[in-house]
């Protein structure tokens, strides 16, 4: 079995070759690595080996080890993203301990996180998390609803809006995943060309099965966690 240590570097080198094969530069794509239900040690071990940003998915849980790190390992200069569902009831701890936030898709969870973010800390960096696939069972705003939504966070001055998120319906058909990923491609365009004081500069999209068709269609950070940190273990979280 590999290390984490390796798993990233095994991860790092196919998203190296595939930003080479589809003509992209080296450094145009982050890895944020999703550590939802993994240890601290786990963690650890990835930042040890030079993994930075991480992503969680459950509030109580991503607290705790914001946290811990703050606590016992405050020289590590750990980037935390939120990326699961937001319940309003929870919008506080989200504010207050995510520097990333990528799963904004309704203005009043945008307003709580505005409202609620500590004085002194950054602007939250937020996406705007878009249903490509229009399934109900999907969360996300549709097209209509993010340039309304962006209007809103460009607006709120402890949000900055840096771009899309989606997760796309799971196809294992490579042409159906880059034809969704494109279609958010071009909707973050039409964004810019909207608001080009922003600085649009991030598309969220990708994870082991589709990251291929994500970077050759634009995305900027792929979020992988199985394959850097094993199978999950879903029975205790928050």
């Amino acid at each position: 079995m590999n290390s984490i240590q390796q798993n990233i570097e095994q991860i790092t080198s196919q998203i190296t070759a595939i930003q080479q094969k589809c003509g992209r530069s080296r450094d145009s794509v982050q890895l944020l690595a999703v550590s939802k239900t993994k240890p601290v040690e786990a963690i650890l071990e990835a930042a040890n080996a030079g993994q930075i940003a991480f992503g969680e998915n459950y509030v109580q849980e991503g607290a705790n080890k914001v946290a811990y790190f703050t606590e016992h390992h405050p020289n590590l200069p750990l980037e935390w993203h939120f990326i699961g569902p937001i319940q309003s009831n929870k919008s506080r701890h989200v504010a207050e301990n995510f520097s990333w936030v990528h799963t904004v898709d309704r203005a009043k969870i945008a307003k709580r996180l505005n409202e609620q973010r500590p004085e002194g800390m950054l602007p939250i960096q937020v996406l705007i998390q878009v249903n490509t696939s229009g399934e109900n069972s999907k969360s996300g705003a549709n097209d209509e609803e993010v340039f309304e939504l962006a209007a809103l966070i460009s607006s709120l001055p402890n949000l900055t809006l840096r771009g899309l998120m989606s997760i796309p319906a799971n196809v294992s058909d490579y042409q159906s995943q880059l034809d969704a990923f494109t279609q958010l491609a071009q909707l973050k365009a039409k964004l810019a060309d909207r608001y080009p004081e922003l600085n649009l500069d991030t598309l969220s999209m990708g994870m082991s099965g589709d990251m291929e068709a994500a970077i050759e269609a634009g995305s900027t950070m792929v979020r992988i966690g199985t394959a850097i940190f094993g199978a999950r273990d879903y029975s205790n979280k928050n």
